[in-house]
């Protein structure tokens, strides 16, 4: 069994804020918008406030604004 099992193991609900984020329904992970992989809540550190999405990590994250904003990859 890993930490994300078991009863009192459940996806929270987050409202992604610029630099921090709002717990709206208690839980002890959130699923990456790109990878799918659980992210411990103490682990959150990458998320997206216009897409309301969390993210792995940085490279991640870059991944998915580059795959839904192909612009910035021409700066």
């Amino acid at each position: 069994m890993n930490r994300f099992e078991g009863p009192g193991a459940r996806e929270a609900r987050i409202r992604y804020l610029d630099g921090d984020f709002q717990v709206l329904t208690p839980g002890a992970f959130v699923r990456c918008a790109v990878t799918g992989e659980a992210i411990p809540l103490e682990e959150l550190k990458y998320w997206s406030v216009a897409r309301q999405e969390p993210y792995m990590n940085a490279e991640v994250s870059l991944q998915r604004e580059l795959e839904l904003n192909p612009p910035v990859r021409q700066h």
